[in-house]
């Protein structure tokens, strides 16, 4: 990684009132998913069963990848297998080439951020369209998505609004939402008249009907598929479920966890190609196998990409997803990272998580996020030698009862001192974002003993 978590995070909202604005932001999709889960009864109940249902996928992802591959075959479309990012890639870009195609819309996938796809599509010179309107915003812009759900939710409509001007050429001071969301439109309009194929992510796949399920609010995945001769899907293996009667299960809890939905606006399902086109699906590993394969974090694997965990989380929310360095960001990147992404750094990210147990409690699967946090941190080594020593001090000194209460009179006298911000203070960085809490004066046990005596007299 370039630079630590933290760092990043300082570059990415480097002053309070953007930190401010964007946990307010980000807190809101909290809210309205709380308000619409208040209206299901059965929400709990939902929960166990789609936490019981992804467990079973897990346990028998072999043979359901196998079903799921005959059926999508015999329903006409044509699988392949991609063990890794690089392969993936590779997959597309000779399909894209094959076929002489020159421009691509795609829809807003995870999975192709997780392999750099794009950048592996325009380095052989095939342009590169992104349709939904928050990762138009951010491809615009040269930037990564820093959201599940809303990959732009970082960007404000002023700044969106000069972005369109110096790219779009849309008239100088426009910022009303509903008028650029028009002009982005008009724009994408004959990118997807233009386009020689498709690519699209998978939201789930049904193993019984070699069904692909895409999700959307905004349509444009359905214009994408719609137009050309050509769609390919990624996705990644973990994506099944068992048959359609599993899928109701998961397009409740979907929406109403990433944004407070009912139900997304559009819900299609692809099985085989349409009579004069082509339908290929990239099944992809990339790392899931050998996460498969720890029974600490093999849950994880049961994501739905719904975002709730980011919505919550005290760390994302304050720090932005583009500090995370990984595609998915908050607490579900930081799981996936050490694993799916273990080349490509994120073992620090484990660290970047309070522990509070929020992301488990909204995830609508039920995976134990602050557990594989911890677990991580246990497994992946990232302290440098002064927190090791520090560290070792500090187990040496709870040791013994003495020599803790010498440690603690100890602390007590440098309290002050460390909790001051200056200059050469080596507390500082941490100071930087937090205030250390009122020196508590005389200490519970001194304060223990005095009142025994006094009682005692």
């Amino acid at each position: 990684m370039s630079a630590r978590f933290d760092e990043r995070a300082r570059e990415v909202l480097p002053d309070d009132a953007r930190v401010e604005w964007h946990d307010t932001a980000v807190f809101d999709l909290r809210r309205r998913r709380d308000l619409a889960v208040a209206e299901v009864p059965d929400w709990e109940a939902l929960r166990g069963q789609a936490a019981a249902i992804k467990a079973h996928v897990l346990d028998h992802l072999d043979t359901l990848l196998v079903q799921f591959e005959e059926a999508a075959r015999a329903a006409g479309a044509r699988v392949h297998w991609a063990a890794d990012a690089k392969s993936a890639n590779q997959i597309v870009s000779e399909l894209l080439a094959a076929r002489d195609v020159h421009k691509v819309v795609k829809s807003k996938s995870m999975l192709t951020e997780e392999c750099g796809l794009n950048d592996a599509l325009e380095g052989r010179g095939i342009e590169v369209v992104d349709t939904d309107l928050g990762e138009r915003i951010v491809q615009l812009a040269n930037e990564p998505p820093s959201h599940l759900i809303v990959p732009a939710i970082h960007w404000s409509r002023h700044e969106v609004g000069e972005l369109f001007h110096r790219t779009m050429g849309t008239p100088a001071g426009e910022s009303d939402p509903e008028r650029l969301t028009r002009l982005a439109r008009a724009d994408l309009r004959k990118h997807f008249l233009e386009a020689d194929a498709a690519i699209t992510g998978a939201n789930f796949a049904v193993a019984e009907t070699g069904s692909l399920v895409v999700v959307t609010n905004e349509g444009n995945a359905d214009l994408g598929m719609s137009l050309p001769g050509l769609h390919i899907a990624c996705m990644g293996i973990e994506k099944l479920v068992p048959s359609m009667s599993d899928l109701p299960v998961f397009l409740r809890l979907l929406a109403r966890s990433a944004t407070g939905q009912p139900v997304s606006v559009y819900t299609s399902m692809v099985t085989g190609p349409r009579a004069d086109a082509e339908l290929h699906i990239v099944l992809v590993d990339n790392g899931r196998t050998e996460l498969l394969a720890s029974d600490a974090h093999k849950r994880a694997l049961g994501c739905i990409r719904c975002g709730a965990c980011l919505n919550t989380c005290p760390v994302y929310r304050r720090a932005g997803g583009h500090a995370y360095d990984q595609p998915i960001p908050g607490p579900i990147g930081a799981v996936l990272a050490p694993g799916v992404r273990a080349k490509q750094g994120g073992a620090e990210l484990a660290h970047a998580s309070s522990l509070c147990g929020s992301c488990t409690a909204v995830c609508p699967v039920g995976i134990n996020l602050h557990d594989q946090l911890l677990t991580w941190r246990g497994e992946v080594r990232t302290a440098g030698p002064g927190e090791r020593i520090a560290t070792r001090m500090a187990a040496w000194a709870m040791g013994s009862a003495r020599r803790f209460d010498l440690a603690g009179r100890a602390a007590r006298s440098v309290w002050g001192l460390l909790g001051r911000r200056f200059r050469g203070n080596p507390a500082e960085p941490w100071l930087s974002s937090r205030e250390l809490p009122a020196h508590p004066g005389e200490r519970f046990r001194d304060q223990w003993r005095e009142r025994r005596g006094s009682a005692d007299e």
